[in-house]
């Protein structure tokens, strides 16, 4: 199928030493008064996988949601050292790959290969490369024969693999998602978690499936009404019930 190439734009990172992500004193409310984030502060280092758990409410998607700019509290983000801004919300938006609970909400064109180049196509990047990132991102989610096939005909768990290569093909350095096995049977749940452990990435995974965050996360961030209430080693945080039972969590 014909690739429409798209005017270029720079969209890559600088190189940068420190954390991948940098989140200083972060605070924000909704027009209707409600606080949802009250001084949020963690910082991710290239290579962690870190789940991001509390109960509804605990302020996680709207945090979520401000690690590309979808949303915008006071407070301090950085990605790569660049501080999120105007003039560099592209380039932020293109390394923070963020993989929404609803995939229907992410996929929107014809066929799963238009859905994975739309990102490429619109960083303004030949055809050959756009081809190359889609392909290899579709092979990553173990997805390539899927690629002529119409999204919206696809399984919760088939669209939710798609989901993730639209914003692999975006190649970020780090991948946020959002109750990513929320609505999955057994089987695609567990190929959804073979999957994440298999990506090479910086990743940061909001989620109530905590028998996956013992499986898969070496790092855990407890979030409760707007704030972090506990960030550490996931078996530690796991084995303290008491933890967990004040904060709307079970022990997996």
């Amino acid at each position: 199928m014909p690739v429409k190439h798209q005017p270029n734009h720079d969209y890559s990172l600088p190189p940068h030493a420190g954390s991948v992500m940098q989140v200083s004193d972060l605070h924000f409310s909704y027009p209707d008064g409600h606080i949802a984030l009250r001084g949020i502060s963690f910082s991710l280092e290239d290579g962690d996988k870190v789940a991001l758990v509390g109960p509804n409410g605990a302020g996680k998607s709207t945090l979520m949601l401000h690690l590309n700019g979808i949303l915008t509290g006071k407070g301090g983000l950085t990605v790569a050292g660049l501080p999120l801004n105007e003039q560099n919300l592209p380039r932020i938006r293109a390394a923070v790959g963020l993989v929404f609970q609803n995939p229907d909400d992410q996929l929107f064109s014809p066929t799963v290969f238009e859905d994975v180049a739309f990102g490429p196509l619109h960083m303004g990047l030949p055809e050959t490369e756009v081809r190359q990132r889609v392909e290899e991102a579709l092979a990553a989610v173990n997805m390539s024969e899927y690629r002529d096939r119409l999204s919206h005909h696809l399984s919760v768990g088939e669209k939710k693999r798609i989901a993730i290569a639209t914003v692999l093909s975006m190649s970020p350095q780090l991948l946020v998602l959002d109750e990513p096995s929320a609505g999955l049977d057994p089987r695609a749940r567990r190929k959804l978690i073979r999957l994440l452990h298999d990506l090479p990435m910086t990743m940061l995974v909001s989620t109530h499936d905590l028998a996956m965050v013992k499986e898969l996360f070496p790092r855990t961030i407890i979030m409760d009404h707007g704030e972090i209430v506990a960030d550490g080693h996931t078996h530690d945080i796991l084995e303290d019930e008491l933890l967990l039972e004040a904060h709307g969590l079970e022990k997996p």
